[in-house]
């Protein structure tokens, strides 16, 4: 059973307990989308001040939504398209301070101000990406970045395709 947890540490120890809440609850669990689900629900019970937390999957070279936590979302983004079509098509973390400011920003909850997409690798391959939206501007810092990827880092050893 889980229950709600009061991160009262570092921000470096929150994560890291975070973390270590994701390998408990992945583990002996194959099913790629049991597992997003999870891994969306702990995250959006964890971080302060976000709106939406989920995942989109590479299909048939564009993402479709998969599981998240907030509002109804885009369906499809065609890579290169938006901040999560961009991080697809750069291959790497995007961490953007204030999305009106991003060239061609996709807006599918017009709260968010923030946002970080970090790509999700399976054998080596882009297969997907983590979407974190807030509606505050800079919301996620570089030690938010650093410690999110180290979650996905984790995600991807529970990934069986």
């Amino acid at each position: 059973m889980f229950q709600t947890e009061t991160y009262k540490g570092t921000l470096a120890k929150n994560y890291e307990l975070v973390t270590k809440q994701l390998n408990a609850l992945l583990t002996g669990e194959k099913d790629l989308i049991a597992n997003l689900a999870n891994a969306s629900a702990l995250l959006y019970q964890f971080l302060s001040d976000v709106n939406w937390v989920g995942f989109y999957l590479l299909k048939n070279e564009e993402l479709v939504l998969a599981p998240f936590q907030g509002l109804p979302a885009c369906v499809r983004i065609p890579i290169g398209k938006g901040v999560c079509g961009t991080a697809v098509e750069k291959e790497t973390t995007l961490l953007v301070e204030d999305v009106h400011a991003f060239p061609g920003h996709i807006a599918c909850d017009a709260a968010s101000r923030s946002e970080i997409v970090i790509p999700i690798r399976y054998e080596g391959k882009i297969i997907g990406i983590l979407d974190i939206d807030s509606p505050t501007v800079n919301r996620f810092s570089q030690e938010d970045q650093a410690h999110l990827e180290q979650f996905i880092h984790e995600l991807e050893q529970h990934i069986f395709i």
